[in-house]
């Protein structure tokens, strides 16, 4: 179940300013190790231990592929790519172009892929509004 909590735009200067939205509360980040851990509970041959190498294994093998220029896809989680942060304005032309004044860094994209899209998420994430029990605490837009 996704949790939310509901944050007022405070940006004086927004169009949307004063309006409400909903946020989602991560309540928690998994590592490779707890997500090793969690996969060995689901009746696997392998081990905690074996999962989290070849775990660890893929994550290198991903960011080596990304950096030769390949994306990379997870059928039915993703397709990671790298991209280009450009500086604004551009260059006046292709002579003119530096790396240095004109890239601003690289990012990593994620694009969902086959049965995990927006659509299907829609569909089976269950949302509920999180009480003050909930141990994220919500943080205000624009300040």
């Amino acid at each position: 179940m996704l949790k939310y909590i509901l944050q007022q735009n405070k940006v004086r200067d927004s169009k949307m300013f004063g309006k409400w939205y909903a946020h989602p509360v991560i309540e928690e980040t998994v590592g490779l190790t707890e997500l090793a851990a969690h996969m060995a509970s689901h009746n696997t041959p392998f081990s905690k231990g074996a999962i989290h190498g070849m775990l660890t294994d893929m994550v290198g093998c991903i960011k080596e592929l990304l950096l030769e220029g390949k994306n990379v896809k997870l059928p039915d989680l993703a397709i990671f790519s790298i991209g280009i942060k450009n500086a604004k304005g551009g260059a006046e032309s292709e002579e003119e172009f530096q790396v240095s004044s004109n890239i601003e860094g690289v990012k990593l994209r994620a694009r969902a892929t086959g049965t995990l899209t927006r659509k299907s998420l829609d569909l089976v994430a269950t949302l509920r509004r999180a009480t003050a029990t909930t141990k994220a605490q919500p943080t205000q837009t624009g300040d």
